[in-house]
């Protein structure tokens, strides 16, 4: 089975991420999520598919989150705005993101890939 992994390539936390799925022999497709960003169709199904709060796909420890003040802004808006707004710019976007065909996994917490993937 091979996975979608979406990562910032320079991200600390997508590298360990990334040796993670290398040393376990995990075959993903790598996605670079500036250069593509996931639509905010995307962002639906996988927000749907990962039983987590939409919050959980926001980077909330980025410069755009404060630059753009989304703390106030992402409280107004329902989960076709967070969508919507997320879908304008990767850097937005909570990583890395692993997708498989019945789990979605925001950020790198080895025991929660380790149990998804059943290593």
């Amino acid at each position: 089975m091979s996975y979608l992994f979406v990562e910032y390539p320079k991200c600390s936390t997508c590298k360990k991420a990334k040796k993670f799925l290398d040393d376990n022999d995990v075959q993903y497709t790598d996605r670079h999520i500036v250069e593509d960003n996931p639509t905010a169709e995307e962002l639906r199904q996988w927000h749907q598919r990962s039983g987590l709060p939409v919050k959980r796909f926001v980077n909330t420890s980025g410069q755009l989150y404060r630059a753009q003040n989304l703390k106030d802004v992402l409280p107004q808006l329902d989960d076709q705005g967070v969508y919507d707004l997320l879908s304008t710019n990767g850097m937005l976007v909570k990583r890395p993101i692993l997708v498989g065909e019945s789990f979605v996994l925001t950020g790198f917490k080895e025991q929660e890939w380790r149990a998804a993937l059943h290593l």
